[in-house]
């Protein structure tokens, strides 16, 4: 499918809410001051949610956070680019500094309960993107559902539009520090992914895989696996 973005202006209440209440640290009372002020903005904020200083909320009428969310320093989220983007947090999620989360074009992004999610990792596309419950994604992790066309070489690439197919990375699995998941991907239940890699298939569940680009070089049920892990600690890192 072939989609051309559209980027809206942030809203003034979002600014304002950003520059006035966003740089004030939690120990002056802010992460309660910016839970009241996001009650009015949000589609939904749950109970006991943290949102520290300097977290940026874009297009807040389509952001739900559930409770017991924590959003730590630097976080953003990004709904903004078409009416029917939806963003939900669940519960308990933890969102670690730097997190970048953008719902582009008509994209629903979840993240699922329990989830966390580790500082500076990029998850964003046109496509529909979900993270299941239990799921750890180390630092600098990237989650891209979406592609550039280029067909025409006789055009700018930006010009061409994009596809996209949408990402599910399925209940507790981990992914090391530095991979990327590509567009159209669907990672198993309970799969590991080692450091670095690139992950542009199918991975079956409770597959232990790695490198660029991924291959799988165990399932965690065959019987061999239960001595797996300190073989492959050089090949991850959470």
């Amino acid at each position: 499918m072939v989609k051309n973005i559209r980027f809206e202006k942030i809203s003034l209440k979002e600014r304002l809410v950003t520059t006035i209440f966003g740089g004030i640290p939690n120990i002056f009372f802010g992460k309660n001051i910016r839970n009241l002020v996001y009650r009015s903005l949000l589609s939904r904020i749950g109970n006991s949610v943290n949102i520290q200083h300097f977290v940026e909320l874009i297009g807040t009428p389509s952001i739900e956070i559930g409770n017991q969310v924590s959003l730590l320093k630097g976080v953003q989220i990004n709904a903004l680019g078409h009416p029917n983007n939806k963003i939900h947090i669940k519960d308990r999620a933890r969102l670690e500094r730097g997190v970048d989360i953008r719902s582009l074009y008509d994209t629903h992004i979840i993240i699922d309960e329990n989830a966390y999610i580790g500082p500076y990792v990029v998850i964003a596309g046109t496509g529909d993107i979900k993270i299941g419950k239990n799921c750890l994604i180390a630092p600098h992790c990237g989650i891209f559902a979406n592609n550039h066309i280029f067909s025409d070489p006789t055009r700018l690439i930006e010009e061409q539009g994009t596809t996209s197919k949408g990402i599910v990375i399925e209940d507790d699995c981990w992914l090391g520090h530095n991979v990327t998941v590509t567009d159209g991907v669907k990672i198993g239940k309970g799969s590991i992914i080692g450091a670095g890699s690139v992950v542009n298939k199918n991975i079956p569940p409770f597959s232990i895989a790695v490198g660029t680009p991924v291959r799988i070089i165990r399932n965690r049920l065959d019987r061999q696996t239960s001595n797996l892990s300190t073989s492959i600690k050089s090949k991850m890192q959470n």
